[in-house]
């Protein structure tokens, strides 16, 4: 009967805990400490900051090639779109801006569990670079704009 009981709890509570999130979609931690969300827009995948770590080198776009952008907040910025699901856990054909260089990159991104792997690019990938973010962990406080 306890075993019958326990069965019928685990079915009554079963549903209500979350999966854990899987593939590039969901809120990844730069190395920095910032937090990217990226995310369905449209029929692309996109990044936008939405974590600003205390490291972070700034909490401006200072860097932006266009002057008239360099004091724009990076809190809610969009530094990624266009990029294109070939799986749950590729997306690739988008475009990357890196506020620390003020570089825009074309770029591709794989999960791997809870690692991210994102690379950015000029020309072809091989000339390119791969930086590592992991799967925020928590609830993130979001930054304000």
């Amino acid at each position: 009967m306890k075993l019958a009981m326990a069965f019928a709890l685990f079915a009554l509570l079963g549903p209500t805990v979350a999966p854990s999130q899987k593939g590039v979609l969901g809120e990844w931690t730069t190395p920095n400490g910032s937090v990217v969300n990226i995310y369905q827009c449209g029929k692309d995948v996109c990044l936008k900051v939405v974590a600003i770590s205390k490291q972070a080198p700034s909490r401006v776009d200072g860097e932006n090639p266009k002057r008239a952008l360099r004091k724009r907040p990076l809190c809610g910025l969009e530094i990624g779109h266009g990029f294109h699901m070939t799986s749950p856990d590729h997306a690739e054909d988008g475009q990357l801006y890196d506020p620390e260089s003020g570089n825009t990159y074309r770029g591709w991104m794989t999960a791997d569990g809870n690692t991210l792997h994102l690379r950015g690019y000029i020309g072809l990938s091989i000339f390119g670079r791969t930086e590592t973010w992991m799967r925020a962990q928590g609830d993130v406080a979001p930054c304000r704009a």
